[in-house]
């Protein structure tokens, strides 16, 4: 069996993990997840994981035979081309990695669209990306949605009981909250505390889901396809209450991997025993393309809009978006994944 290692790069930082190339669905012989240094970049934290899978590989005496990372966009994919080209690891659009495992375990329909719903801690990214062809039909992002912004509502949550902690505590309690029902917050300097509920947290997080369900309805609504489903990926889709409530506002079949922050890793896993070196990127849909009519209904749509516009008066700018290329060069219409040639380098 080949051990490879595949890497998730985000803004948050990276996840990472070592494998043999045909079992990335069972428990990796190692993993790591690397934070992202205040000020530092996206490069700096992958860099940092593929040192410390190679460790972790040379003390059991064997040899990665492939690396492969996956990147949301351009910028990271240059910052981090930059340092690895030289050493055949192999950069990937993320997307492409997500749909690459969820058809590996038998999660992804076999014809039809998908919606990639990806809440981490630096960021919503939503993309409708065709089943068949790997093709991004839409794709758009937020950097308000996400971990970092919860943490800052659950900050106040604290604050307003009279507790006050550090951001790990904080974001150590909200993850806690994905599989306690309760958990008690201490303030280390008076020792005063208060009790958070799931339900507190699920309420401090509704009006940002609401917004969400309405981006995902977009999106549809913008592609004019049907999606079959939609799956839920990044950590903080592990909470019940955010899955619950996705599941409630989106009328679409859910998917959800046990492990949603590792599902980018676990697809690079697959696509670095494929191919070594160079970039992957996914094709896009050309503008006014569509596949599947959607019927949408009217009343629901304005209704939706009604209690989005209502809930997001409590989040100011809750959805700065930003639309992530969803027009490709030129006016030539969707091809198969594109191989891009590496450039030489140097490793950070």
């Amino acid at each position: 069996m080949v051990l490879v290692l595949g890497v998730s790069a985000g803004a948050g930082g990276a996840h990472a993990m070592l494998t043999h190339s045909d079992q990335p669905h069972l428990p990796p012989i190692d993993r790591c997840e690397v934070p992202r240094r205040p000020g530092g970049g996206v490069e700096e934290s992958v860099f940092e994981a593929i040192r410390q899978m190679n460790r972790a590989a040379h003390r059991r005496d064997e040899l990665i035979s492939g690396t492969a990372v996956t990147c949301r966009c351009p910028l990271h994919a240059d910052a981090i081309r930059a340092g690895v080209a030289d050493r055949g690891v192999t950069i990937i659009d993320e997307p492409l990695a997500q749909l690459r495992y969820l058809r590996f375990t038998g999660q992804l329909p076999d014809s039809g669209s998908v919606i990639l719903y990806d809440l981490g801690s630096s960021g919503l990214t939503i993309t409708h990306a065709d089943c068949r062809t790997d093709t991004i039909l839409s794709s758009k992002r937020s950097t308000v949605l996400g971990g970092d912004g919860y943490d800052t509502l659950l900050r106040w949550r604290l604050a307003r009981d009279g507790v006050l902690t550090d951001t790990t505590t904080i974001r150590r309690h909200r993850e806690e909250l994905s599989d306690a029902r309760v958990v008690t917050a201490i303030d280390d300097d008076t020792g005063d505390r208060t009790v958070l509920t799931r339900s507190d947290l699920a309420e401090l997080c509704a009006a940002s889901i609401h917004h969400s369900a309405s981006f995902v309805r977009q999106i549809i609504d913008e592609t004019g396809v049907r999606p079959e489903a939609m799956v839920l990926l990044g950590g903080c889709t592990r909470s019940p209450s955010i899955r619950a409530e996705l599941a409630e506002l989106i009328d679409l079949p859910i998917i959800y991997d046990p492990e949603p922050e590792f599902v980018s890793a676990r697809g690079a896993v697959l696509l670095a025993a494929e191919r070594r070196g160079g970039v992957v990127r996914m094709a896009r849909l050309r503008a006014g393309a569509t596949l599947v009519p959607v019927t949408v209904d009217r009343r629901k749509l304005i209704a939706a809009a009604a209690v989005t516009v209502a809930l997001g008066a409590t989040i100011a700018g809750l959805l700065a978006t930003d639309n992530d290329a969803t027009q490709p060069e030129g006016d030539r219409a969707p091809t198969p994944a594109e191989i891009v040639a590496p450039t030489p380098g140097r490793f950070g």
